[in-house]
């Protein structure tokens, strides 16, 4: 996939998108972190790509959105724009009329794509001691396993043993454009002492 191709993707899977510096719980500069502010006190859920850990989409969107700067808001996949905009209609009353509409269409789960617990199972039936977590939305999911089965395994190796369960599903395109991490237990526990909670976060 490109890095269009993903942009485009995860336009057409949100309908409500931020792209911005840093995360909604650190954002790394001051009109990400006043768009984010506006955008929480609508109490409306919302996905977000941080740019800075995404360089290829950071150079890439501004010659999609024809726009040059960040953060950037998008609403049923067209550019709302960047922070004084979303600043402008807040103000006046027009942001949240139109994040609520697209709200209102949210994705009812696609009869072609598989639960969080249908992933479970699958990955469980091919590791039964898997710890299996589920992240993300739609297509766009973070797969996390840990094993005892992962114990000196390389990365490579991991990632395979896991999609092998998932081996039909990606087959039929019942699922796609997913992430997956693989960790013994002991690697899981060191991992969250440096954990830090967001909300969705587009995986890349």
């Amino acid at each position: 996939m490109t890095t269009e191709e993903k942009i485009r993707h995860q336009l057409a899977s949100n309908p409500i998108i931020l792209y911005m510096k840093g995360i909604p719980a650190n954002p790394q500069c001051g009109f990400s972190a006043k768009s984010v502010a506006i955008l929480n006190a609508t109490n409306l859920h919302y996905a977000y790509v941080n740019v800075l850990e995404a360089p290829f989409i950071r150079e890439k969107l501004p010659s999609i959105s024809h726009w040059p700067t960040y953060p950037q808001l998008f609403v049923n996949g067209e550019l709302v724009g960047g922070c004084d905009i979303i600043e402008e209609m807040s103000t006046v009353g027009s942001l949240l009329p139109l994040l609520t509409a697209a709200s209102s269409k949210k994705d009812e789960p696609e009869k072609d794509t598989l639960s969080s617990a249908e992933i479970e199972q699958l990955v469980k039936q091919g590791i039964p001691d898997a710890t299996v977590i589920v992240g993300g939305e739609g297509c766009d999911l973070l797969i996390t396993v840990v094993s005892d089965q992962f114990a000196d395994l390389s990365q490579v190796k991991k990632q395979q043993l896991v999609l092998a369960t998932l081996k039909e599903p990606l087959a039929s395109g019942k699922l796609h454009a997913i992430s997956v991490k693989a960790h013994s237990p002991a690697e899981w526990q060191a991992l969250q002492i440096t954990k830090e909670p967001g909300l969705l976060q587009i995986k890349l």
